[in-house]
């Protein structure tokens, strides 16, 4: 399914080589079910699956021979139901070996990574072998007394999982040394990683369970007793129902978002700057009582969206935080974006469909913004060609002066370089020139997504050339190649 190993730092040579300087991911969480990255166990943690076992049997916790007999995987998707247990097999077999052999050197960082982290640490291991020992049941169907978190069960059970519980903390360990090690491998090549933050995280998480009292969860129940979404859009004529419990933004507020601060922290670990998904829910949010089945019958709530971003300033300053400002954007929402002077996201595929004042048109740009071709939501810009009505093809064609041979993703990717915007993001997918079979997801589709893959013989040396000579015509190299 790919990893964070040797193909992850080639990948990050073909960035260097073509002068990029921002690497975009979607979230690295562990992913629950439909395996997509916003709707996570947990929203500080890192997703095991990404470990590399070549890392981890050149340390010598897995032996050659592990990794010889691994069955064969699809090249162009991601099988996740075959992948996972074959992959947990090994990961639980290192972590054995981790505990047994040890140094006293690895072990003395091991205890260090877990008593910085036992915000959250304890309690994600904890809730993954719960998970484990109810054959992956969410915890709401969990015995009432541990579902509730009750001290005689807690006790009972945490005694009961040790083993499986101190698996998954050398999980986190060992994904934090690996990955903290490729950003630092990126960050020494002039490139910053852009980490992806859901605003939401799933009820099935250790968020939930651990912290009900930041939630909309009916203390009865314990399911969402207010779900977010978003109303009727572009994707979807009944709404997106997404499912995941809204915030008791009052019960956070009084707590001085020490939940959301932690959160924070946690992923700048791992990245240099936030995209924070669906920005506008910090001013107002779509909130869906319990028990509807679309997105249609929500109500528009405020959030408390000033005072958050004030105590997040308080305590840590400055931060590079990117603004998802997609979909129904008020003038309220604007302004709580421009008050920290937050860029906003431009898409090129919604700028034809209306006349000259769409914002998406590279002309009504700001510079304090970022422009991409297209999203994880969005099909790739080929695809989007194919599928676009006469009127946006029309469009299109008139603004970029005729197709001309290097396709619709290279005229595209060049609107989006040329631009003043002050970062430009193009998804892999168009760089590829790829059709709507590479489409990472499609917005209320229950299953078929994120599986997408590229394989590493993908990104050939013309590709290379092609992209750096445009990168660099258009002013976004690093500026050491123009000294």
């Amino acid at each position: 399914m790919g990893d964070i190993g040797p193909a992850a730092y080639e990948f990050v040579d073909f960035l260097t080589n073509t002068g990029q300087q921002l690497w975009q991911m979607l979230p690295l969480g562990p992913t629950g079910h439909g395996n997509s990255p916003y709707m996570s166990y947990s929203a500080m943690a890192g997703n095991p699956m990404l470990i590399s076992l070549e890392q981890l049997c050149d340390r010598g916790l897995l032996q050659p021979s592990d990794l010889a007999s691994l069955p064969h995987f699809p090249d162009d998707f991601v099988d996740f139901g075959a992948v996972f247990p074959v992959k947990m097999h090994l990961l639980e077999k290192a972590a054995e070996a981790f505990q047994a052999h040890a140094s006293d050197e690895d072990r003395a960082a091991y205890d260090e990574f877990c008593q910085g982290r036992d915000f959250w640490l304890d309690d994600y291991a904890f809730f993954m072998a719960l998970k484990r020992a109810h054959n992956g049941a969410s915890w709401t169907q969990w015995d009432d007394e541990i579902a509730r978190r009750q001290p005689e069960a807690m006790a009972h059970w945490r005694e009961k999982l040790t083993p499986v519980i101190n698996y998954h903390k050398y999980f986190q360990f060992e994904f934090c040394r690996q990955w903290s090690q490729l950003k630092q491998y990126a960050n020494d090549r002039h490139i910053q990683i852009i980490g992806d933050m859901p605003i939401y995280v799933a009820h099935d998480s250790v968020d939930v369970w651990a912290f009900p009292h930041n939630f909309m969860v009916d203390p009865e129940t314990l399911e969402p007793s207010e779900m977010a979404g978003v109303p009727p859009d572009y994707f979807s004529a009944t709404g997106q129902l997404w499912g995941n419990p809204t915030y008791n933004w009052e019960a956070v507020q009084e707590r001085g978002f020490r939940w959301w601060l932690q959160r924070l922290k946690a992923l700048l670990d791992y990245v240099d700057l936030i995209r924070i998904d669906h920005f506008r829910g910090f001013q107002a949010y779509w909130a869906v009582p319990e028990g509807e089945t679309t997105a249609m019958n929500g109500e528009w709530v405020d959030a408390p969206g000033e005072a958050f971003f004030n105590a997040v300033k308080a305590e840590l300053g400055t931060l590079p935080i990117l603004a998802e400002d997609l979909g129904g954007i008020t003038p309220e929402v604007e302004a709580l974006r421009d008050q920290f002077d937050f860029p906003g996201m431009k898409i090129l595929q919604f700028a034809f469909g209306s006349d000259h004042m769409n914002p998406y048109l590279p002309f009504n740009y700001v510079r304090n913004c970022l422009v991409y071709t297209g999203t994880h939501d969005n099909d790739t810009t080929v695809g989007w060609f194919d599928q676009a009505s006469e009127y946006e093809r029309d469009r299109v064609l008139q603004y970029i002066g005729g197709l001309g041979g290097d396709g619709i993703h290279w005229a595209m990717i060049r609107l989006a370089l040329a631009s003043i915007a002050n970062q430009a993001i193009v998804p892999l997918q168009d760089v590829l020139g790829l059709g709507s079979h590479a489409r990472m997801n499609s917005p209320g589709k229950p299953d078929g997504n994120w599986g997408w893959r590229y394989r590493p013989e993908m990104l050939t040396g013309e590709l290379g050339d092609r992209l750096r000579e445009l990168t660099r015509l258009c002013a976004r190299a690093p500026l050491h190649w123009y000294q």
